[in-house]
């Protein structure tokens, strides 16, 4: 089963409701995205735990309903 685009983002600003997210399908099946996400919570925070915060926004669904996500985070400039 596969994941809109707009459900990634809904996922995503509800835990990071300040984020500018942009999700973009890669291949056109519902399996294969790449993310950007611009918060001020990842101001100061490693790489690795930004990644980390925003697969937990997906409340597990990585590897199951979503196969393959590029991510891309910072903080704003």
């Amino acid at each position: 089963m596969a994941m809109a685009a707009n459900e990634i983002e809904a996922l995503i600003r509800a835990a990071l409701p300040d984020a500018s997210v942009t999700v973009e399908d890669l291949a056109g099946d519902g399996d294969h995205y790449a993310a950007s996400v611009v918060s001020e919570s990842f101001r100061g925070i490693s790489r690795v735990k930004q990644h980390q915060i925003v697969y937990a926004a997906l409340r597990g669904r990585m590897g199951g309903e979503l196969h393959a996500l590029a991510l891309q985070t910072s903080a704003p400039e």
